[in-house]
């Protein structure tokens, strides 16, 4: 039988060691090869040759439910009614109501007695109608969280007590012990005990009020969890209402709108101007610029024309397309992208918690100790009652409320100093995971650039001023909407050139611009276009050669024959850029630049912006799958603002989206800067950091009074504990726990100079990091470099020497950085600068 993936849902978990629990049952399965369990999806993937009804039979041996996804599972489900969150809304109203009813119940108990509150004269002084009612109202609570109690102790009853078996234990021993008590005072009454016996035992041994307020407590930290289980589904909303509904098909040369649904494989498809392509096929006539963003993330439109590809939702911006389609429904590049975000947000489990993670110690420790205590107690010939009020002692003392405010309160304020800051943590997981990420994966266009086409190098020909070419470019340019017609436009509005007016404009897709000024014909476009209409000297050919290899897009223009110059236009690097990366470093993580882009321009953009290394020309699926790579090395965040970057955002152990990305991005990533500041990106790990160490903090008051009180509640010390004192004990803790996390808000999360790598930071064993490891980086500095075709020769030049991997020139800084394959020799280096004409500074 052929090994495979098979998709399972899960019910019935509640935190890690449930999870935990379901992964040991299945990988004893005889079959199963590997198993991975998502507390956050309630999803299980197994590979193997398993018989599906033998891993469900082993779930449900463990204790919980599970089911084979069909293949109509499989695929996203994107109907409103199958994405909708469901779980959140059951948990407001559960938590809500459970409010009601507690603030009636600490009126009474607290209220009433502690501050002297009024109550009905029928409860006033009358005791076993004050605990009938307390016990009335704690019920009421109890039964409204009721999930706690059936999944708490049918843990316990399958050997592996959780989280929810803590708040079931410490709300029903409570409450089991309060009634006990009710008992005591109704046999006292008849017995015709003076009031002050019964007051006494009303005052000191009553719980309803913890029985009651440890599942509502709890209930908030279950409400957040399940807004973050919510939240998954959205970056597939955002897909889908990118995804084109209709299509324009052609039968028997009509026009005929179609549910996108409807189209098959070789239908003829046509796409006006504006409008998006519906499927996945190739151009069989016309011509047009198309916007791949949706795909590539890059912001400049590709030029199509016969025999082209194009994909689904990729938008038409200017010509008449008739396509012929290829790859429809499910199988379009668009429908693979959403199959990858949900794959891989099936398949993403959060971070064990660290209170879930002692659970399975904790829990069975508490009942063991109090087991012992009440059996010690017994045997040294103590009451029944009160080896049992000390064993109970042990219990109300080991409530989890302490343990579990520890992580929710600090991730609650962490949020809170986040947002403030303008960096949005979508959960309390990436807020805890992001502080432990070793690689830095930063997206070119959008994040490092700003996404929008700037005028980099302005060259006028021989005899025209710069002036007159950038006013003939304008003038032509500023009549199509092409984004680097844009660029040009920009450019010239901000130096006051005023454009003249051009009159039989037409745009040749593929090509460039023409039109007339007068009875003079102008035209603009690539080299090869103008190449076609005049002859080009052999120099600026070179020229516009090396501006393409330096990653900028040449723009060539000419006036009746006569070249005018050459316009330069790129992506610009964000000013903000090498100052966060350079922030990232200090933190010792290793940054690298991911582009769909080619080398030229990665290499380029990456020299600009000081990143350890870049990847090329990836799509988005070769992005999901480089980011499934770098995790192999160590945690990844990953950090971009386009479409195509939502898998990898996903895969990634956390996902960060620049706040002016899309919708998609922003709904895939697992934390958003508002501010669309890279430097955000270094405050928001001060701030996980701080938030962690922050976490271990509480988690050790949380334990510390568990350590120090059990043992009094237990007897040991022959000091008989009031479980009053218990419970004070408890709150106390928590109260701890509280005040300790405010202390967050006085954390500046953009003071960086106490950056520090992670101390014990986990050695790099892969082989691919290694080799890395030997190649070395140097920056010359170089005097003489006028342009983009001086950096091309000194480029050549010196990538020709056995010893230099790759060089890149930058005529502006007047510097070129070598990256090293070995020892470098710089006497050979100044060779060949001088051989060029240039100066070797050093």
């Amino acid at each position: 039988m052929k090994n495979e993936t098979k998709q399972y849902n899960v019910t019935g978990m509640s935190c890690a060691a449930c999870q935990v629990r379901v992964e040991k049952a299945v990988s004893k399965v005889p079959g199963v090869e590997s198993v991975s369990v998502s507390l956050l999806t309630n999803a299980m993937g197994v590979t193997g040759t398993a018989d599906p009804a033998s891993v469900v039979s082993a779930v449900e041996a463990a204790g919980y439910g599970a089911a084979l996804q069909t293949a109509e599972q499989n695929r996203p489900d994107t109907s409103a009614d199958a994405l909708k969150d469901r779980q959140t809304p059951l948990l407001k109203k559960r938590l809500v109501f459970s409010l009601a009813f507690l603030i009636v119940l600490m009126y009474l108990t607290m209220g009433h007695h502690m501050l002297g509150l009024p109550i009905p004269s029928v409860l006033h002084g009358n005791f076993p109608a004050l605990t009938l009612t307390q016990m009335l109202l704690s019920l009421v609570v109890m039964i409204i969280n009721g999930r706690f109690f059936t999944s708490g102790f049918k843990s316990l009853l399958h050997g592996a007590p959780n989280m929810d078996t803590l708040v079931a234990m410490g709300s029903a021993v409570s409450f089991g012990w309060s009634l006990f008590v009710f008992y005591r005072m109704c046999a006292l009454l008849t017995s015709g005990t003076p009031v002050p016996e019964l007051s006494e035992l009303y005052h000191g041994e009553l719980y309803f009020e913890s029985a009651a307020m440890i599942p509502a407590l709890i209930t908030v930290g279950k409400m957040l969890e399940a807004m973050s289980k919510g939240r998954t589904t959205d970056a597939l909303k955002s897909l889908m209402k990118l995804a084109p509904k209709t299509a324009t098909i052609l039968k028997d040369g009509t026009e005929v709108r179609v549910g996108v649904k409807e189209v098959v494989a070789g239908d003829l498809f046509v796409v006006r101007p504006g409008e998006s392509i519906p499927v996945d096929g190739i151009v069989v006539d016309g011509m047009s610029a198309v916007n791949e963003s949706a795909l590539t993330g890059e912001s400049i439109p590709v030029d199509k024309g016969k025999d082209d590809r194009v994909s689904a939702a990729t938008i038409n911006q200017s010509g008449f397309l008739k396509c012929r389609a290829t790859h429809v429904g499910a199988d379009t590049t668009f429908s693979q992208i959403i199959r990858m975000v949900s794959d891989a947000s099936s398949t993403k489990a959060p971070i064990a918690r660290i209170a879930d993670r002692v659970s399975g110690i904790f829990v069975p420790a508490v009942i063991g100790i109090a087991v012992l205590v009440f059996a010690g107690w017994m045997l040294s010939g103590a009451s029944v009652p009160a080896a049992l009020e000390r064993a109970i002692c042990v219990l109300v003392i080991s409530c989890p409320c302490a343990l579990g405010l520890a992580t929710p309160v600090a991730v609650m304020v962490g949020n809170g100093l986040g947002a403030k800051n303008g960096i949005l943590f979508k959960t309390g997981e990436a807020l805890e995971t992001l502080g432990k990420a070793q690689i830095a994966v930063l997206d070119k266009t959008g994040t490092i650039t700003t996404g929008e086409p700037v005028v980099t190098d302005l060259i006028p020909a021989e005899g025209v001023d710069g002036q007159v070419l950038l006013k003939k470019a304008f003038s032509l340019e500023k009549l199509s909407e092409h984004p680097l017609s844009r660029a040009i436009v920009k450019r010239a509005e901000e130096d006051g050139i005023t454009e003249e007016t051009v009159g039989d404009f037409s745009v040749l897709p593929g090509n460039g611009l023409t039109g007339k000024t007068g009875n003079v014909r102008i035209s603009g476009g690539s080299a090869a276009f103008i190449g076609s209409l005049i002859t080009l000297p052999a120099e600026v050919k070179e020229r516009a050669e090396a501006l393409g290899l330096a990653g900028k897009t040449p723009l060539l223009f000419e006036e009746d024959g006569k070249l005018l110059g050459v316009i330069a236009v790129a992506d610009a690097v964000r000013e903000d850029a090498k100052e966060g990366i350079r922030q990232l470093k200090s933190l010792g993580l290793r940054v690298i630049m991911l582009t769909g882009d080619h080398e030229n321009v990665a290499r380029s953009i990456g020299a600009q912006a000081g990143v350890d290394d870049q990847i090329a020309g990836v799509l988005p699926d070769g992005k999901e799958e480089t980011i499934r790579s770098l995790r192999k090395e160590g945690r990844v965040v990953m950090t971009g603002d386009g479409i195509n970057d939502a898998p990898a955002l996903v895969r990634a152990d956390v996902g960060i989206a620049i706040g002016a990305g899309t919708d998609v991005a922003i709904d895939s990533a697992d934390i958003v800067l508002m501010k669309n500041r890279i430097q955000d990106i270094a405050a928001a790990i001060r701030l996980s950091r701080q938030t962690l160490r922050n976490i271990r903090e509480n988690l050790f008051w949380a334990f510390f009074y568990n350590l120090i009180c059990i043992p009094l509640a237990a007897g040991l010390f022959t000091w008989k504990m009031n479980p009053m004192i218990g419970a004070a004990a408890m709150s106390l803790s928590s109260f701890t726990v509280c005040m300790n996390a405010l202390r967050l808000n006085l954390f500046d999360p953009h003071d960086a100079r106490r950056d520090r790598p992670l101390r014990n930071k986990e050695k790099e064993h892969s082989a691919e990091r290694k080799e890395r490891e030997k190649t070395m980086e140097k920056t010359i500095k170089v005097e003489g470099m006028m342009c983009a075709h001086c950096e091309a020769n000194v480029k050549k030049g010196l990538e020709e020497l056995p010893f230099v991997e790759s060089a890149v020139a930058d005529h502006n800084a007047g510097t070129v950085t070598l990256k090293l394959s070995g020892e470098a020799d710089m006497d050979a280096v100044k060779g060949v600068i001088e051989e060029r004409g240039y100066t070797f500074v050093g």
